[in-house]
């Protein structure tokens, strides 16, 4: 075998490792995107949501079908962090709501709850997941939230830990914030 023939034999088999490489990339990819669509189909067929680009969104905020049940607490960590941080009651009362909404210890969303009562989320976060909370009561589809109980697990976050030892006052900006969660819930709702 010629110098020559030994180096187009190792360009060849360079440029197959390459287009192999390629090629594992490219059905990672799709078999990527083909769970990215099974997960929007079941998360549309538990919020009653069709519109694929809402979907999108919820998966662009992290959500799965396994830590959808969160969605309806976003609001009420976003009330817990109203004052600068989330007080030891208000974190009780998150994980009580959080077991109340089936969310188990340990489980995938717990740990993003925890993750979220450590951790403040974006602004951002916030203001989406209230659209699609808003959005999820406009359709009106078979769902286990409700305005006026979220505006009410607001409220009790609010109390928790507020006025004279703790017991009974909302501050000012726990009262701006609950206003415009109620305001916006209760105005785009079926």
């Amino acid at each position: 075998m010629t110098e020559k023939d030994i180096f187009a034999e190792r360009g060849r088999s360079l440029e197959e490792d390459y287009f192999r490489k390629k090629d594992r990339e490219l059905i990672e990819k799709m078999r990527e995107a083909a769970a990215a669509e099974l997960d929007r189909q079941e998360m549309g067929a538990r919020t009653g949501l069709s519109d694929p680009e809402l979907l999108k969104d919820l998966q662009d905020l992290g959500f799965t079908p396994d830590t959808l049940a969160l969605l309806p607490l976003v609001p009420v960590i976003q009330m817990a962090w109203a004052e600068g941080g989330i007080t030891a009651e208000e974190r009780t009362l998150l994980t009580n709501l959080a077991r109340k909404r089936g969310i188990a210890a340990g489980s995938e969303a717990d740990r993003q709850l925890a993750a979220w009562m450590d951790n403040r989320p974006d602004e951002s976060a916030f203001t989406r997941a209230r659209r699609l909370i808003a959005a999820i009561l406009a359709a009106g589809g078979q769902t286990d939230i409700n305005a006026e109980d979220l505006v009410k697990y607001c409220e009790s976050i609010a109390y928790a830990s507020g006025g004279f030892l703790g017991i009974g006052r909302i501050s000012s900006e726990e009262r701006a914030l609950l206003d415009s969660i109620a305001a916006e819930l209760r105005t785009r709702r079926g």
